[in-house]
């Protein structure tokens, strides 16, 4: 079976356009929720705040460019950026999302504990950690974007153990309701959150030895690590009718 080009066909009967890949990179710092930004350094929106990205190259996939993107634009090591766990979000296909040319963008979600300080590189003027409840507009439809990968990671506690990996090695159940709380931007009623993380295969373990304070008069609050789980079955939905 022939796999050459087929007879007749002109590849310039169809209007170019080029392939970007966007970035939200979330983590948890000082009990906030914060996403990872960059300041552009040339037009279009110059001077504007934008999700870390850039244009694939010929001989690339739209990964391996949005890692290599995100070091270059934010001064994470390659070896850093490339052990992050990066979901496909979704493609953004507008016609006039860019002021330069047709161009569609593959994004990509990510939440991450223990990231380094960013710093600008590339055509990045800087870059920085900023509270995702309130980032600014931001350049291109990166505000579209980035409401949508939050949506993604607060559905991704749902379903995993991710959350403890926000937590110190031996945690109380408070300081895990925490994390929830900062990424789904919710308050949780803390008997039913105990409850359904105690009735969960393989979620927590609880640590041997005495119990710790976690403050003012309260009773001794319990430690416990993370389980054997990856995934929670059944799921910590978020309150019905409440998202991030």
């Amino acid at each position: 079976m022939s796999t050459g080009v087929p007879e007749g066909y002109d590849p310039y009967a169809f209007e170019p356009f080029a392939v970007t890949v966007d970035l939200a990179v979330f983590t948890v710092r000082d009990g906030r929720l914060h996403v990872l930004l960059v300041e552009r350094g040339a037009d279009p929106y110059k001077g504007h705040w934008a999700l870390p990205g850039g244009f694939v190259l010929p001989r690339e996939s739209a990964e391996t460019a949005a890692r290599r993107e995100l070091a270059e634009e934010t001064g994470l090591t390659g070896g850093t950026a490339g052990a992050l766990h990066l979901e496909q979000l979704r493609t953004y296909t507008d016609p006039d999302r860019d002021p330069r040319m047709r161009v569609v963008s593959v994004a990509y979600a990510a939440l991450v504990p223990d990231l380094p300080e960013p710093r600008g590189g590339g055509d990045a003027a800087g870059a920085r950690w900023w509270d995702a409840g309130r980032p600014g507009p931001l350049a291109f439809d990166h505000d579209r974007i980035l409401a949508d990968a939050h949506d993604r990671i607060g559905a991704k506690l749902e379903y995993s153990c991710l959350a403890t990996a926000f937590c110190p090695p031996e945690f109380t159940l408070g300081e895990l309701q925490q994390v929830y709380e900062t990424v789904w931007g919710v308050e949780l009623d803390r008997p039913n959150f105990r409850r359904k993380v105690l009735t969960t295969p393989g979620f927590v373990q609880a640590v041997e030895g005495s119990p710790r304070r976690t403050g003012g008069r309260g009773k001794p609050a319990a430690l416990y690590r993370a389980g054997a789980a990856t995934a929670l079955h059944p799921p910590l939905l978020r309150p019905e009718g409440r998202s991030t």
